[in-house]
């Protein structure tokens, strides 16, 4: 596994992470546990979960089962999560006002530092913009976090090119603690960030976050024109979104380069992504040691320049 600084910043990544959106949804505290361990095993040290995630049985799940089985292992990862997401109501009530304001941030940090059984929060993520509060009354609570000691740095996600670079000219003007990140959608699907995000990230000196890298299994190679995805799959789920004729071509494009290079189209996708400029961790989701170590071993692909300008042929970039 390779390391490296997210953005500028001080924290250092694994170039693939542990995406835990399905630890109380799809895996129980067992899946959990074995899943967790393999990431270690591989030497994942990012993991990214959200206060939303595992809402299905409680909520919260996914922060209290990945807290649970951390006991003992807290200082071995770099531990992220989000708060904040504009479409689920976490019944705080009425009183904790808007999601990116000071007294929701208070109460969603301590929630989360409770079920995640720690006294402080690697990265802590803005889920989604919040239309209502002021983007500095969110930094500055952010920056009193941090001068608390209970989060270490503070990124964003779902961001547009203008929303980051209005973040960070607040942040100069009103000297809090900036973001050092940004997390979107990306995978060779899905290259619409390319063209303001990863720019403007770059510009300012945070790491990108990509999520999606597989683009819900299609990029696994288990999922092909002509064969439905499994039941129980994410894919499955949202077949009518994200399945459609031009994405089954492009798959077809890059599951052919990818034999032809000897190697699976996973490998080709995580690794296409982790060589990226700006991608700080490339988080992938699993369900069973199996996956973990699927994803681990993919970054040690290392495209050179002229089979980045071939996948760029069959997926291309956006223009800038």
């Amino acid at each position: 596994m390779r390391y490296r600084p997210l953005g500028n910043s001080g924290l250092t990544v694994s170039a693939v992470g542990l995406g835990c959106n399905n630890f109380g949804w799809r895996l129980d505290l067992d899946g959990t546990r074995a899943v967790v361990d393999a990431a270690l095993d591989a030497g994942i040290t990012f993991f990214d979960t959200a206060d939303i995630y595992g809402r299905g049985t409680a909520v919260g799940a996914s922060e209290s089962m990945l807290g649970e089985v951390l006991k003992g292992r807290r200082d071995q990862v770099v531990l992220a999560t989000k708060f904040g997401h504009q479409d689920v109501d976490l019944e705080f009530g009425p009183a904790a006002g808007a999601k990116g304001g000071r007294a929701y941030i208070r109460r969603a940090v301590e929630d989360s530092l409770r079920r995640l059984g720690t006294d402080h929060i690697d990265l802590y993520q803005l889920h989604t913009p919040d239309p209502a509060t002021p983007i500095g009354e969110t930094l500055s609570a952010l920056h009193e976090l941090v001068q608390a000691g209970k989060v270490r740095y503070i990124g964003c996600s779902q961001f547009t090119g203008w929303q980051v670079a209005d973040a960070v000219r607040v942040a100069q003007q009103l000297n809090t603690t900036a973001f050092i990140s940004a997390q979107n959608h990306w995978s060779l699907l899905e290259r619409g960030i390319e063209a303001e995000i990863v720019p403007a990230a770059r510009h300012y000196g945070m790491g990108v976050l990509p999520f999606f890298p597989l683009a819900n299994g299609l990029l696994t190679g288990k999922v092909r024109r002509g064969q439905a995805a499994p039941d129980d799959s994410r894919l499955a789920k949202e077949s009518a979104r994200f399945i459609t004729e031009a994405r089954l071509d492009t798959v077809e494009a890059l599951a052919g380069w990818a034999e032809r290079h000897e190697q699976s189209l996973l490998q080709t996708a995580i690794g296409w992504l982790a060589a990226q400029p700006g991608c700080g961790s490339v988080i992938a989701g699993a369900t069973s040691p199996e996956q973990v170590r699927a994803n681990a071993a993919a970054a040690d692909w290392i495209p050179s320049a002229s089979e980045l300008a071939e996948l760029d042929e069959l997926s291309p970039p956006p223009a800038r």
